[in-house]
This record gives structure tokens, sequence and C-alpha cells, in this order.
């Protein structure tokens, strides 16, 4: 899975005005994409404090907090993208936090 090409598809209230994409050389790179997200939002919603940790339940609501997301992986073997929900991200960054975790 490693080197493919990943595009996040997001809309981050009911306004398609905010419908926005991410582009990525990696899926793990996309992981961490979405992670900055979060961390961003949270630094915006907490400017005085300095090192702010959540745990995976505060990222999945934040990911379900969102209009809609999902992402497009290129597969090499038919060269098209392949498109996952929300629920395949959910679980891809917890196992990519996880393995970060482990590091």
């Amino acid at each position: 899975m490693a080197n493919r090409h990943t595009i996040i598809l997001m809309q981050t209230s009911q306004y398609k005005a905010t419908r926005t994409f991410m582009d990525f050389d990696s899926i793990s790179q996309a992981m961490d994409g979405i992670c900055g997200l979060y961390e961003r939002k949270l630094k915006e919603l907490n400017p005085t404090i300095r090192n702010i940790t959540y745990d995976i339940a505060d990222l999945y609501n934040f990911i379900d907090g969102l209009a809609d997301l999902s992402a497009l992986i290129y597969d090499h073997s038919i060269q098209a993208y392949l498109p996952y929900d929300r629920q395949w991200i959910k679980e891809r960054t917890f196992k990519h936090l996880k393995k970060l975790a482990s590091h």
C-alpha cells in the first residue's frame, strides 16, 4: 500500500462551498493530513494551550462531524482510483496513529 497517490475529498459543513480536496503521495501521508486538520482545529479552539493531546475517540468525533469525507486511492494494477468511505478512513487513521505510537 506504500506510495499510492491518495486524494482526500471533504466537505466541512452542509454548504457545498466548503467542498475541498487534499492530495498526498501515500496513504500514510493522507492520514497524517487528516490528523493535522484536526490538530489545527484544536489549536484554533484552544490558542493558549501549548501541548494539546487527544485520543482516537476525539479524532473520530471530528471525522464524523464533517459533512462528507472520502478517499480516492490509486491502484496501479487497474490504473484507476478506488473510493474508500469515512469508516475506512477512521480505521486507517487508527492504524496509522498506532504505528506512530509504537516507534
